[in-house]
């Protein structure tokens, strides 16, 4: 059954590679508007909005919080409103305790400049945004290192993860009966661009060691769950009147 997403807006972070990329081809072929961000890569954007599908394309640096500013100001003149925030965006630099203390700091700060702090913000903007419209939705995308921890290389991207479900938990419970939910995913190990220096450096088996399926976790994987906490949110929208 094709699922029917028109009518729906979506502004998608992190969506020129990886998990993002695969949520945004699966929502454009489901009929919704996306706002697809992007901070470097663009092609592939371009090239999936020529497929077809009502998806426009932005730029922003999320190390800037005026930029973050910006990039949801110019998603909302573009599509009037949205409907669903899903933070995707995110970086893991590889930082070695071991290393000066000035750069780890740097390392440290930009990391959660990043995952954490950019993605409040827009969180913040979407509130707000969504107070004025009568409700949406926020998905957030963290980790498993969020609930187990990372390699000591990887403290950064655990702390900044674990960060994002407790302010998800708080959005949930600060503004359900607004009809704002706030949704989170915390994906164990996905094959994605970003984890291929993990992979390199550390062998695929560090994570299939640690896992009870026989192979990663696709990008493709991700995505229907997206869609699905859409479909699941229609239907409440459909019913909870009724009760």
């Amino acid at each position: 059954m094709k699922i029917d997403l028109n009518g729906i807006n979506v502004l998608l972070t992190g969506a020129s590679r990886g998990i993002g990329f695969a949520i945004a081809k699966l929502l454009l072929e489901s009929g919704a508007g996306v706002a697809l961000h992007y901070n470097k890569n663009r092609s592939n954007l371009d090239d999936l909005v020529k497929k077809g599908g009502s998806g426009k394309v932005f730029q922003g640096n999320l190390e800037d919080l005026g930029e973050v500013k910006r990039l949801f100001s110019e998603v909302i003149n573009e599509f009037g409103k949205i409907d669903v925030l899903i933070n995707n965006a995110g970086i893991a630099i590889d930082s070695s305790i071991e290393s000066e203390d000035e750069k780890w700091l740097e390392d440290w700060e930009r990391t959660l400049r990043v995952n954490l702090t950019s993605l409040a913000f827009l969180c913040k903007l979407a509130i707000n945004h969504f107070e004025k419209t009568g409700g949406g939705r926020i998905i957030n995308i963290s980790s498993r290192a969020a609930f187990r921890g990372d390699t000591p290389d990887y403290i950064a991207y655990a702390a900044s993860k674990g960060g994002i479900v407790s302010l998800t938990r708080s959005i949930a419970r600060g503004f359900g009966k607004k009809n704002i939910k706030a949704f989170l995913i915390a994906p164990g190990f996905v094959r994605t661009d970003m984890a291929k220096d993990f992979i390199d450096k550390y062998g695929e088996g560090i994570a299939l060691d640690d896992i009870a399926l026989p192979k990663l976790t696709e990008p493709g994987d991700i995505a229907p769950l997206v869609v699905f906490l859409q479909v699941v949110w229609l239907i409440t929208q459909l019913v909870l009147p009724l009760i």
